[in-house]
């Protein structure tokens, strides 16, 4: 999630288990920035491999196996530069809680998160929460504050009674959203492989539907309120590489680069239907009955040992994508 939410769940899990002592304001710096410190990721990078920071991105920092590890670092850290301002088992006990929060609160978006490193590179996505969901994270960054200013872990534990619950509803309703999905693919008498749905953007109300058939990705979007409103959507046809890319040579950088963005889109890939040479991540758009993607990677043709681009997909969003999403959510 974004940082902010990454923090504030830091903070949380800690503010709610631990009692009450003369280091709680200490402690809420640490588990705060204990709960931001595994997207310290991001800063694993190369100026030619793009698609290397994706491999990396909720990667072993994320990992449950590096939680105490991490916890470890993170305490040493903050022990040494804020010159021993409370107890080191504290201290540690503090951010490791913190950190051990980040790797599961991305599990329940939909990126994708490797929690099970170095054991598999499954990339886990419970889909049951938005990158940016305001109506998760403000109550709880209210709460905890509360919890500072009055010293006292109450309100630590009705935040984190809140956060479970909010995360529980959201997986209620991604399962109503699957099984509403599932209808309408056997109304048009669809033989689906896989189908998934995914909140929209900073909400658990509407959603994004998107399976796949053999040849075909189709996405459409349903407010999963007392009563669903369907919005039918698009479809495109799937990635079919000898088709869309027939002067792409068989192990070239670019066909290796091409199976590692496949793994980091979970395999939902498409040809852009207006860039040239363009593949992109059809999971992700402003509206949830598009498929006009996020992000994807640039090919050239001319110059197939050198790596993909990672870019965006598509320009800026506009009023009318805005008023759309706003008159599915409201109208």
């Amino acid at each position: 999630m974004d940082p902010l939410s990454q923090g504030v769940v830091g903070v949380t899990l800690p503010q709610a288990l631990i009692k009450k002592n003369g280091y709680m304001k200490w402690g809420f710096l640490f588990a705060f920035l204990g709960g931001m410190a595994p997207d310290l990721d991001i800063l694993i990078k190369s100026s030619t491999d793009s698609i290397l920071e994706l491999e990396y991105h909720r990667q072993f920092t994320h990992s449950l196996l590096f939680i105490p590890f991490g916890g470890l670092i993170c305490a040493g850290f903050f022990h040494f530069i804020f010159r021993k301002p409370m107890p080191f088992k504290l201290n540690y006990l503090y951010t490791t809680l913190g950190f051990a929060t980040h790797g599961l609160l991305d599990a329940c978006t939909t990126y994708g998160t490797l929690l099970f490193w170095p054991f598999t590179n499954m990339r886990v996505a419970w889909n049951n929460v938005s990158i940016i969901d305001p109506l998760f994270t403000i109550p709880l960054l209210i709460l905890i504050f509360i919890s500072f200013f009055k010293n006292t872990p109450r309100y630590g534990r009705i935040a984190l009674v809140y956060g479970v619950c909010y995360l529980l509803l959201g997986l209620v309703q991604r399962e109503r959203a699957v099984n509403y999905g599932k209808q309408i693919a056997l109304e048009r008498g669809h033989q689906y492989l896989s189908i998934d749905a995914k909140p929209s953007f900073a909400n658990i109300l509407l959603w994004k539907i998107i399976y796949q058939t053999e040849t075909k990705y189709y996405a459409d979007a349903v407010r999963m309120g007392l009563s669903p409103q369907f919005y039918e959507g698009e479809s495109l046809d799937k990635l079919n590489l000898k088709r869309d890319f027939p002067w792409l040579e068989e192990g070239s950088t670019h066909a290796k680069d091409i199976e590692r963005f496949r793994w980091f889109s979970m395999g939902y890939l498409a040809k852009h239907p207006s860039r040239e040479d363009f593949i992109y991540d059809v999971r992700y758009s402003l509206l949830p009955n598009s498929m006009s993607g996020l992000w994807g990677i640039q090919l050239y043709r001319d110059n197939q040992e050198s790596h993909v681009l990672f870019q965006q997909a598509r320009g800026e969003v506009t009023e009318k994508d805005k008023s759309e999403l706003l008159r599915m959510l409201f109208q």
